[in-house]
């Protein structure tokens, strides 16, 4: 005998799947939980990606109390495998397919960084979270974005990770030479820019995204820019049309219409 919750449950998952589905790393908090505010109020299925399952479901128990819809978390850590696989599987039993992956979670590492003195450890930390994360996640996913009519993938970076502004005297951060954080930035971007070519004959945006200096915890609320305005931005550039641009640097801190950030 069918009971009412299996029937809910039915109907729950057919409406799910009509829709499209993005999982979000690092989303329990700051510019992540932003974006997922933001996206599930657009009509999406959502996957809050948090390092801890427990922290992540009060999260969403929160965000449903507040009147949000369609979010699910979901344990991923960007730095253990398993963890992505595992995250990879339940997305895969409840989807078949997911149709963006918006890679937010990052480390700052420590600042003020000597670069002839940084810890090489040091520097390791930051990048297995920046830049090998990313790809882990990157690659674990790619199989699910394929099914996608129109997959999205933003690799969420920062204006520091630009080696053309950081070699201008007159850029307004050009004094912030933190060793580990603006080289996996940087590394990032290169990997956007490979990884765009090579899926520029499919149907997917690859894009490396900058919210611009953000007031987060990152920061201890240092930047102008609230989280409303990066996330908004990020969707901006990752809710693109079929014929908008791949292997694109977009930055809420260019000052033109293009938003269009040098290398």
């Amino acid at each position: 005998m069918i009971s009412f919750l299996n029937i809910a449950t039915l109907f729950y998952n057919l409406k799910a799947l009509k829709m499209k589905s993005v999982l979000i790393t690092g989303a329990n908090r700051s510019i992540g939980l932003e974006i997922t505010k933001q996206l599930s109020k657009k009509g999406l299925f959502v996957y809050l990606g948090s390092r801890n399952l427990e922290k992540g479901n009060a999260v969403v128990k929160e965000l449903n109390e507040n009147g949000y819809e369609n979010i699910k978390a979901i344990e991923i850590d960007s730095t253990k495998p398993d963890t992505i696989l595992a995250a990879k599987k339940i997305i895969e039993s409840e989807q078949g397919k997911l149709d963006i992956l918006i890679n937010n979670a990052g480390v700052s590492g420590i600042y003020p960084e000597s670069t002839s003195e940084a810890s090489i450890t040091g520097i390791q930390e930051v990048f297995d979270t920046n830049f090998f994360g990313v790809i882990s996640v990157t690659q674990t996913f790619l199989e699910l974005l394929k099914k996608s009519d129109s997959a999205r993938i933003s690799n969420i970076t920062s204006g520091l990770g630009s080696l053309t502004l950081h070699s201008d005297p007159n850029w307004k951060y050009y004094n912030f030479k933190a060793t580990s954080y603006v080289t996996s930035k940087a590394a990032l971007n290169a990997f956007t820019i490979i990884l765009a070519f090579e899926l520029k004959d499919l149907n997917f945006k690859v894009n490396a995204i900058d919210p611009g200096y953000t007031a987060t915890d990152f920061n201890h609320h240092s930047g102008p820019c609230t989280v409303e305005n990066a996330a908004s931005f990020i969707i901006k550039h990752t809710l693109t049309a079929d014929d908008a641009a791949t292997g694109r640097f977009y930055s809420n801190d260019i000052e033109d219409e293009t938003e269009v950030s040098p290398w």
